[in-house]
């Protein structure tokens, strides 16, 4: 909550200073998790505020098993390699399945993204057979507890509109910041090298079809920080909790801040029309069918 980080922001510089190692769990994280008691205990930035510690390792799983991989690797490199570096994982409070761990995810995780669920229409003309479909498709990328939303949006776009949608987790876009930042410079400073490096975001998305929509319950520079890193000509777009905290249920708050799966899954279909993929038509339909209102307030300015 805004309990947490934020008040406590100096103590985490001077623990990062000091070389602190260890555990930093942050409850009720996001800004639609805790819902009953408005502006004060609804976090939207602490990512930002994390990220900007450089030696504070900051994650959003989704997933217990992402939350397993992330441990462990602290555990490793605090202990095993004794390095001073301590890590901020934000946890929710709500109660929902738990997947399998997809097989082989685990570099990808502490990366910060990684391939959860694959459409088969995603890679297009790459010689293997897949990905033949002329079906639209789109890249959604979600973390922490609106992942659930991201995967709930990709039904709703292959129910209703017969969408493809491949889905990303997200487990830490600061990380994915960090690597692009720093492929970039390597890529900078060797200007001879035969085969330059690539962002692991770059390496993700490369060759995959459609546009990439992200969503998180963290406000939208959260997961803009890799816009950067995007592949050449891909659309990029990001929804998040811009705005003041505010006290409803769930399922209103995030239709409020325009997170949840409608408003997914609206946005990819108009990032698809702005591609040529689909009409200003197909857009106008999802807006009426999932009862969005088009003369809704920016959540910002309310």
């Amino acid at each position: 909550s805004m309990f947490g980080f934020q008040r406590t922001g100096d103590l985490m510089w001077a623990a990062a200073d000091a070389g602190a190692r260890g555990f930093l769990l942050g409850g009720t994280a996001g800004r639609t998790t805790l819902n009953g008691e408005g502006l004060q205990h609804e976090d939207g930035h602490s990512h930002l505020l994390a990220g900007a510690i450089p030696n504070c390792r900051a994650y959003d799983p989704t997933f217990s098993y992402e939350i397993a991989v992330v441990l462990q690797d602290g555990v490793r490199r605090m202990l095993q390699e004794q390095e001073d570096v301590y890590y901020y994982v934000t946890v929710m409070n709500e109660n929902y399945e738990h997947p399998d761990m997809p097989a082989g995810v685990e570099g990808d995780i502490i990366k910060g993204m990684y391939l959860f669920r694959d459409s088969g229409s995603g890679i297009r003309d790459s010689g293997k057979g897949k990905g033949k479909s002329k079906a639209p498709c789109v890249q959604l990328l979600g973390s922490g507890t609106i992942l659930r939303e991201v995967i709930a949006a990709a039904e709703l776009l292959e129910k209703e509109f017969g969408v493809a949608s491949d889905i990303w987790s997200c487990p830490s876009f600061s990380e994915l910041r960090r690597d692009g930042f720093d492929v970039e410079r390597w890529n900078r400073l060797h200007p001879m090298d035969k085969k330059p490096r690539k962002a692991h975001v770059t390496a993700c998305l490369d060759g995959r079809a459609g546009p990439a929509v992200a969503a998180t319950d963290y406000v939208r520079e959260y997961a803009d920080q890799i816009r950067a890193f995007m592949p050449d000509g891909k659309r990029y777009v990001v929804l998040g909790t811009d705005g003041y905290g505010r006290s409803d249920t769930r399922a209103n708050l995030r239709g409020f801040f325009e997170v949840d799966r409608y408003w997914i899954a609206h946005a990819a279909i108009a990032a698809l029309a702005a591609d040529g993929e689909m009409n200003p038509e197909d857009v106008a339909r999802a807006i009426k069918q999932w009862k969005l209102d088009p003369e809704k307030p920016n959540p910002l300015t309310v």
